[in-house]
């Protein structure tokens, strides 16, 4: 199933929605209400992260029942549900309750370290280790950010998203895709300038990240990748465009450490809640700061557009704009 916040053709505020074509989209609450789930009654407005743990034991079913649409839609649409286009997509997850960034590709970890004059240090090796980024400034397919004040340095990172389907604590990596809802695509935006005066302190990132991470377009739940995951490894194209020009390109199976081994480290001693974010890290050579400057035409401005596209998932497009003032 193919999963998203949305803001309706026609409509007062963000839905969350399933879609049941290329096209067309349904709302959550009157897709489960369609087929007998009752639990939302009354809460047509509930958030994605609410609905997780009751489709994630259901996911094939309904995905199901989403191939045979031509049919249920016709009884739908007679029992005066609707389908609508989307005008808008925002993060799938709008607000997660926590949102944990990893970096888990060594190539680029290798890389950006090489840039500060450090070499690689075992604990990396040991520990999937990560920091809390911040919930409160994701934006959505097509948004527009602009850089931070005092950033001159404005770099994106390809990375991929997993969302946690419901709530646990101390889950095993050998039980713990049964969690994940599933996946979405991640731009990591940096001021690359900001970060390495703040990381020189031994603390940050903070404003050289906090400004501005773009997530989308869509959550395509697990049972979509079934062919894609091989033990704890899945094996996802991705792919980078800044104004058309393709920059950086690479498979999610060159993590060194699986979504599985993350998610269990983060939810050690800790609970993970449906809805929470995790994002891998930037891929190898996903970023600028690998490229340098000069391959890449610069550092990000005003007037660009990058692309970052992950097989199955689809296309996450952002605009950089000028700060005013």
């Amino acid at each position: 199933m193919r999963l998203a916040t949305v803001l309706p053709e026609h409509g007062p505020g963000p839905v969350a929605a399933v879609a049941v074509d290329a096209q067309n989209w349904v709302s959550l609450h009157s897709f489960l209400s369609f087929f007998g789930q009752r639990e939302f009654s009354g809460k047509a407005t509930a958030p994605l992260s609410s609905f997780l743990p009751v489709l994630m034991p259901r996911f094939s079913e309904f995905t199901r029942k989403i191939n045979d649409w031509p049919e249920h839609g016709r009884v739908f649409q007679g029992r005066g549900g609707r389908t609508f286009r989307a005008k808008k997509f925002l993060p799938p997850i709008m607000r997660p309750p926590a949102f944990r960034a990893f970096d888990a590709f060594e190539q680029h970890v290798r890389t950006a370290r090489s840039r500060r004059n450090l070499g690689m240090v075992q604990a990396w090796y040991d520990l999937p280790v990560f920091y809390f980024a911040n919930p409160n400034s994701l934006v959505g397919d097509e948004g527009t950010i602009t850089a931070p004040v005092g950033g001159n340095e404005l770099d994106y990172g390809l990375q991929l998203g997993v969302v946690i389907g419901d709530r646990v604590q101390n889950v095993a990596s050998e039980q713990a895709w049964r969690y994940v809802a599933g996946f979405t695509i991640i731009n990591d935006f940096t001021a690359r300038d900001l970060q390495r005066a703040e990381m020189a302190v031994g603390l940050g990132a903070a404003k050289g990240k906090d400004f501005a991470t773009a997530v989308g377009p869509v959550l395509v739940t697990r049972d979509e990748f079934a062919d894609k995951i091989e033990n704890e490894a899945i094996s996802l194209e991705m792919r980078a465009r800044l104004n058309g020009r393709e920059l950086s390109r690479g498979n999610s199976k060159s993590l060194f450490h699986s979504f599985p081994r993350m998610i269990s480290y983060a939810s050690r001693d800790a609970d993970l809640y449906a809805g929470d974010l995790i994002a891998s890290g930037t891929i190898g050579a996903g970023c600028i700061l690998e490229l340098s400057p000069e391959n890449a035409g610069g550092w990000l401005k005003a007037g660009d557009l990058v692309e970052l596209e992950v097989d199955r998932i689809g296309m996450l497009r952002t605009k950089i704009a000028a700060r005013l003032g």
